[in-house]
């Protein structure tokens, strides 16, 4: 059960990531005039930040997927 709701939140945050570099790629040049130090295109930059975002994102899906597993699956049923 936990490894259905963390598969299924990864799908998720795989689509969100891969929308989000999209977008921040393509507004990558309006913060081009504020940012020092870097490019706005750095992929260190984006690597880091989409893998700090994932934890997050996966971190705070760990804690519904430990609930879903405490369940019994006739109980649950039950409920409905």
């Amino acid at each position: 059960m936990q490894r259905l709701v963390l598969g299924e939140a990864g799908r998720l945050l795989l689509a969100g990531m891969a929308l989000g570099v999209g977008a921040a790629l393509a507004m990558s040049r309006l913060l081009h005039g504020v940012l020092f130090g870097i490019t706005s295109t750095d992929p260190t930059t984006y690597a880091i930040v989409a893998m700090i975002l994932a934890l997050a994102a996966l971190a705070a899906c760990e804690v519904p997927a430990l609930r879903a597993t405490r369940v019994h699956p006739a109980q649950a049923l039950r409920a409905e």
